[in-house]
């Protein structure tokens, strides 16, 4: 929001300077961004009016001026501007001024004639990009008047951030009552008396929509001169706010948006179909050239007015090109509605284009005000541009219903944390023209037809610290009974869980919670992802139930970036559907949030150096990771299949039998997506099956010697590993066994000339007693013993 101070104080002048002002306006939640001067800086330029102009003699293109500066005798200037002309007023740069840019004005010679001075235009002034000619000035100023009282050029432009609840301040009015508000100065407001018509033409306006438009105000206005200068102060006012002067009708239009936050559309009265106006939601295959060149293609979830069978404007967002006025316009059709903002928000949007009028009403703007704004706005273009105006039609069709909203008092101490009285309560609410009524321990507020951003007893919270001040809340630290809490040693805090990753060297990343459909389905399985209502991008359009899509994303960029090496972790929350999960402090009925770690591993397995030759992660290697991070309970994989990844290099994570993730490389139809020239080995887990760890558990270390012993079997190949591991254990937890301190896998062999598919697997056997030294026949018995349950149990055969 951009406005020049000049135009503010016309509405309220308190005692305050500009920067104390700002400052205030700063404090009470409307953040200026910026102050700027209306004009670069100058100095030594003077209004001046033209007597006599005459060619050079010796230059086609220049022209000899006498001009009356205000000094009593003339003064000769040679000027090459095509518009120079008796009687004018113009901007002269008397000799020793100096203008923006440095430039310094000096006695010159041009071509034999002396010139004293500088005519000047607009650009070399720095008031607008506008070098064509000299600037015009009013021929009411005086000779002699410096031009910067007289333009008021040292005006200052105000740039205001405002909150999207703060619609009400989307207009110089609305900022206005929010300064009377703040210091106590009156306000005035723009007389607005009905403009007596003087036709008794209308044209008929139909609404089908209710839900679309609740309020429609418009009238005929004929005669009207298009071509007709628009007003000093009004290009004046609209230039310093960011609006470029186009002609009278669209700058009255636009002035009134930025004066009152009044949006309306001017229609050229003969474009339009006799039958009037119907105000409805667009159908199917409709599509509407629009005012800024773009035809878009409509659907039934964007309002229109329409008239005949033919779409004319956006309703609230753009007008049509096909009725837009132009300087042979004669009559127009001024209208002002009021349009639901919820059916507003986010159409421009789709089409890749904002405007002004959109931004206003997707946020709310006053009902109650039509007639008298659009009374304004005839009295506008009748002053500027003649013509006759008609009735003012206005139909209320459905306007919002505003309940009111109650204060407790007791409540609005506790929340700001001091002790505000009733009386000053009641005294922010008069200045901030809320009407109110008191009940013994609240005030019930009625909000303003202009106060959409009033629904709840926390924005009357806010607004009765805003007036009151931040700066008069003292910064007291909050205050509070320490109690130390203490970590079970059994818990890994989310933390701790996040350092073993980052040890395992992995580096942690945060991806958004929003991801790209697509991700969902083919990564994660989900056919049926939560969508989300208002995405802020097309591709982050639903809510992630995996975190695999952004490690994934991760590795893509930096391996297209030349990083050799990725490795990447992440620890977040995922969303999915569950019927089960009812509505909580932390959850949403419908809505399960586990919390997942995710990891992904890409390049060499480790570092380049010379010690270890180069070569790429495998499943292995992650797998030892997750093992690495192994809490309470028994780790298992097992061979399965995902979606995301490889089919024959997968596996399922168990803990304690119970499924919590998946561990394997990326599927070979993803890798050719990404453009990788490896697969990544990626893992994702339940965070809360590694967030339980098992304490230590004290044994006595053995005196004696230990013993190893190696066992060979042939298996079939669909054997697993772990369930003869499985085996193992079961038998070395029987009585007698107990001296089986080890058991590892040291040698796998595969004999491609065997008919059989078999493979042997070679297991390595530590023993030891903690009491005396073991003999070779309770070590061989042992041994049998193992050997006998594993041949029994998954048919296997001795190697020899």
């Amino acid at each position: 929001m951009q406005f020049p101070e000049s135009w503010l104080r016309a509405f309220v002048d308190p005692a305050l300077d500009t920067e104390a002002l700002a400052h205030q306006l700063t404090m009470a939640g409307l953040e200026v961004e910026d102050l700027a001067p209306a004009a670069p800086p100058f100095s030594g330029v003077v209004v001046a009016h033209v007597l006599e102009v005459t060619p050079h003699p010796d230059a086609d293109k220049l022209r000899v001026c006498s001009v009356d500066d205000g000094s009593g005798a003339p003064v000769q200037i040679v000027c090459g501007a095509p518009n120079v002309a008796v009687g004018l007023n113009v901007p002269l740069a008397r000799i020793g001024a100096e203008l923006p840019g440095g430039m310094r004005i000096g006695k010159a010679r041009m071509r034999g004639v002396e010139s004293f001075g500088m005519l000047c235009s607009a650009r070399e002034l720095g008031l607008s990009q506008e070098h064509a000619g000299l600037l015009v000035l009013d021929p009411a100023l005086p000779a002699g008047a410096a031009l910067r009282e007289a333009l008021d050029l040292d005006d200052t432009v105000f740039e205001i951030k405002l909150t999207p609840n703060k619609a009400d301040c989307l207009s110089v009015l609305g900022v206005a009552r929010e300064v009377s508000a703040l210091t106590g100065a009156p306000l005035t407001t723009p007389a607005m008396p009905a403009v007596a018509p003087t036709l008794t033409d209308r044209l008929p306006v139909t609404v089908q929509a209710p839900d679309l438009c609740g309020r429609f105000a418009g009238r005929v206005i004929r005669g009207v001169n298009a071509r007709a200068a628009t007003p000093d102060y009004i290009r004046t006012r609209l230039e310093r706010a960011g609006q470029r002067s186009i002609s009278a009708l669209v700058d009255i239009s636009n002035y009134v948006m930025l004066e009152l936050g009044r949006p309306s559309h001017v229609f050229d009265l003969a474009k339009l179909h006799a039958d009037g106006l119907v105000v409805r939601w667009a159908r199917p295959g409709e599509s509407l050239a629009l005012l800024n060149g773009q035809t878009v293609e409509l659907d039934a979830s964007v309002g229109v007015v329409a008239a005949g069978e033919g779409v004319e404007s956006l309703a609230g967002i753009m007008g049509g090109d096909a009725t837009a006025v132009s300087l042979d316009t004669q009559d127009i059709y001024v209208e002002a509605a009021f349009w639901w903002p919820e059916s507003i928000a986010g159409r421009a949007r789709r089409f890749n284009f904002a405007t002004d009028a959109g931004h206003r009403f997707e946020r709310g703007v006053d009902y109650a005000s039509i007639p008298e704004h659009l009374e304004y706005l005839t009295a506008l273009i009748l002053d500027v541009c003649g013509g006759q105006a008609g009735p003012l039609d206005d139909q209320v069709v459905a306007l919002p219903e505003r309940k009111p909203v109650r204060l407790r008092t007791a409540r609005c101490r506790r929340v700001l944390g001091i002790d505000v009285s009733d009386d000053e309560i009641a005294s922010i609410f008069t200045r901030l023209n809320l009407p109110f009524t008191r009940e013994a321990d609240a005030f019930v507020v009625s909000p303003p037809s202009y106060r959409f951003d009033l629904e709840i007893e926390e924005d009357l919270i806010e607004e009765v610290a805003r007036v009151y001040g931040f700066e008069r809340i003292p910064d007291l630290p909050p205050m509070a009974r320490a109690t130390m809490r203490c970590v079970p040693e059994r818990v890994r805090p989310a933390h701790a869980l996040r350092e073993a990753v980052a040890a395992q060297d992995y580096q942690e990343v945060v991806n958004f919670s929003f991801v790209e459909e697509a991700w969902e389905r083919d990564l994660a399985g989900n056919a049926d992802p939560i969508r989300l209502l208002n995405p802020i991008a097309s591709q982050l359009s639903v809510m992630r139930s995996s975190l695999l899509g952004g490690l994934i994303e991760n590795i893509r960029y930096n391996a297209n970036r030349k990083q050799p090496r990725v490795r990447v972790f992440e620890l977040g929350r995922v969303f999915r559907r569950d019927a089960t999960v009812a509505d909580g402090d932390l959850a949403v009925a419908g809505i399960d949030q586990p919390l997942h770690l995710a990891g992904a591993a890409w390049g060499p397995a480790v570092p380049e150096q010379w010690g270890v030759a180069t070569r790429a992660v495998d499943f292995f290697d992650v797998k030892a990771d997750i093992e690495a991070l192994a809490g309470e309970g028994v780790l298992r994989f097992e061979a399965a299949s995902h979606p995301a990844l490889h089919p024959g290099r997968s596996a399922r994570v168990l803990v304690d039998g119970a499924p919590v993730g998946w561990l394997g490389e990326l599927h070979p139809r993803w890798l050719e997506a990404t453009g990788l020239a490896q697969a990544p080995v990626l893992f994702e887990v339940q965070a809360n099956a590694f967030m339980r760890q098992a304490l230590p558990v004290p044994a006595a270390l053995s005196r004696q010697p230990s013993v190893s012993r190696d066992l060979a079997l042939w298996v079939a190949e669909d054997v697993p590993l772990q369930s003869m591991l499985d085996t193992v254990a079961k038998v070395t937890a029987e009585a007698g066994m107990d001296i089986v301190q080890h058991v590892s896998l040291f040698d796998v062999y595969r004999d491609k000339s065997l008919s059989t598919k078999d493979k042997s697997l070679a297991f390595r056997f530590r023993l030891q007693d903690t009491e005396v030294t073991l003999d070779d026949a309770r070590v061989d018995a042992c041994m049998d013993r193992v050997r006998d349950a594993l041949i029994a149990a998954h048919g296997a055969r001795q190697r020899v």
